[in-house]
């Protein structure tokens, strides 16, 4: 995962929070965990396994270490320092939200405690996790929604299929992209399920629907076509789908209809976008308060590998 010739240990975690009526004004709190082998307080984390997304490493090691059940939000930063070996370590955080469960004490952790961010800013036991709580702190993270927006998976080349293009289906990565894209979805909490009016935009949210038991609504003004007949029509149906409050949404769309209208809405809300192919399966994870759209991560495939 490194350019150099200097050993990167990758590892991902999370600040997993939750609201809790104590009384006294603020509820919010966010969680430590104790791990006995080095007697400290510390972020839930721990390192990727191979073939591993970075964000699936994050929910699975939250899940381990603290027993809740979660909902992966927004991309915190990725804090990095150097091992007794001289490796470099670089770990991911995430906001995580506790959505029901309850602390099991495990054989890497002995104790959870929930305290405010301030608090737990002052207890934990590494400079590295106080820089994290603090970037968590910088947004009203009770505010914020989530948006996924997700290009189609593989379908083939368009010369090589026989009919109307708009029926065109998945092959056969196309089908294994998008049963990753079921997990990688699910981990964010998606609900609501958006394609564009073509058939490889709906079976790339197939399997998601299968699981969630919900429909797929049909786009019509999110397909390529319609978008050269229209931008603006475009653009005003994905922010319209964004407004709606709620679970969490999934939209996935074409190529040439999702970098245009996400760099028109980055621009207009001062939002930098992270370089990205925009390649087929490819995810984007937008953080949303109220209508406006605060951050941007890209995953750019469901498959590790």
């Amino acid at each position: 995962m490194s350019s150099s010739s200097q050993k990167v240990v990758w590892a991902a975690g999370g600040v997993l929070w939750r609201h809790c009526d104590h009384g006294r004004g603020d509820d919010l709190e966010v969680a430590l965990v104790h791990r006995p082998r080095y007697d400290d307080w510390s972020l839930p984390k721990g390192k990727a396994e191979p073939g591993e997304l970075l964000v699936t490493t994050a929910a699975r090691e939250l899940v381990e270490e603290t027993g809740y059940e979660i909902r992966m939000g927004h991309r915190l930063i990725t804090v990095e320092y150097t091992l007794g070996s001289g490796a470099r370590k670089k770990v991911g955080y995430w906001s995580v939200a506790a959505t029901g469960g309850e602390f099991v004490a495990n054989h890497e952790c002995d104790a959870l405690r929930w305290l405010s961010v301030s608090d737990a800013i002052g207890l934990v036991s590494y400079a590295a996790d106080r820089k994290v709580l603090r970037a968590f702190a910088s947004q009203p993270v009770d505010e914020l929604r989530t948006m996924l927006l997700a290009r189609h998976a593989k379908a083939g080349r368009r010369a090589a299929f026989h009919g109307d293009d708009r029926d065109r289906p998945l092959d056969a990565e196309g089908r294994r992209q998008a049963a990753a894209l079921t997990d990688l979805l699910g981990l964010f909490g998606a609900h609501h399920l958006h394609a564009a009016d073509r058939l490889r935009c709906v079976q790339t949210l197939e399997p998601l629907a299968e699981a969630l038991r919900r429909p797929v609504s049909v786009e019509s003004a999110l397909t390529e076509e319609a978008y050269a007949a229209d931008p603006e029509a475009a653009y005003r149906r994905l922010l319209a789908l964004a407004g709606k409050k709620g679970a969490v949404r999934v939209v996935c769309s074409q190529g040439k209809v999702i970098p245009p209208v996400l760099s028109r809405w980055a621009e207009r809300d001062g939002v930098t976008l992270p370089a990205s192919r925009n390649r087929k399966g490819s995810v984007w994870v937008l953080t949303l308060r109220g209508e406006r759209l605060v951050a941007a991560d890209h995953i750019p495939s469901p498959l590790a590998d």
